[in-house]
């Protein structure tokens, strides 16, 4: 554990809390990609398996299961409690194109071919890319509200600081695991031109943030 980390980890939770609250005070999940919740649901599941079987510490387990449950809270929410604000017809990125080169590659590269390495490898790569269906529905409909785009600051936040967690633990300690960072920095990648946008717009007052809209 290292400050980065723990700043790492705050930021992700903000960002879970941050949607959850927005979705119960509007009773509405307008702007919101359920898919990519879904898919983080998926990333969760598949990585804290381990849940079951090993212990590392006090801190690390309560964040794993507050973690699961926050995801399925924001599941639950979009699809049940108020699945009548879903905007389905803009929330139209097609997630095979994501799970499928996910699977293929997690077969191919992993540490150990056992079931609990395949998936943890798997959840690695997914959560690289699970935001793009929400990128995505922004995309097309050309704005979104500031609550949404504070969502999305703390989970690219989230991401810059566990590089910075990964560079700290190669100097301190000799660390690389080549998986995670390489997937981490793909993953940061995706909220470059997000975080330009929240800085020049958001920040500076407005209540939506625009986007170009796809040609």
């Amino acid at each position: 554990m290292n400050v980065f980390r723990l700043a790492g980890d705050v930021s992700h939770l903000v960002a879970i809390i941050i949607l959850l609250l927005k979705i119960w005070r509007s009773r509405s999940c307008a702007g919101i990609s359920g898919k990519s919740q879904l898919l983080f649901a998926l990333v969760f599941t598949t990585r804290y398996l381990d849940l079951f079987t090993v212990y590392i510490s006090a801190y690390n387990t309560i964040m794993k299961v507050v973690f699961l449950a926050l995801s399925y809270a924001t599941v639950y929410l979009i699809y049940m409690r108020f699945r009548n604000t879903y905007d389905s017809e803009n929330d139209s990125f097609r997630v095979e194109f994501l799970l499928v080169p996910v699977i293929g590659l997690s077969f191919l590269e992993h540490y150990a071919f056992t079931p609990m390495e395949v998936l943890w490898t798997f959840s690695i790569f997914l959560e690289a890319v699970a935001i793009m269906p929400q990128l995505f529905m922004i995309t097309k409909t050309g704005e979104a509200e500031s609550i949404t785009t504070h969502y999305l600051f703390f989970l690219g936040l989230y991401r810059a600081l566990y590089i910075a967690n990964w560079v700290w633990r190669y100097h301190t300690e000799g660390f690389f695991d080549q998986i995670a960072v390489v997937s981490g920095v793909v993953q940061t990648i995706f909220y470059c031109d997000f975080f330009y946008l929240y800085v020049t717009k958001v920040v500076q007052g407005r209540s939506k943030m625009s986007l170009p809209m796809p040609v």
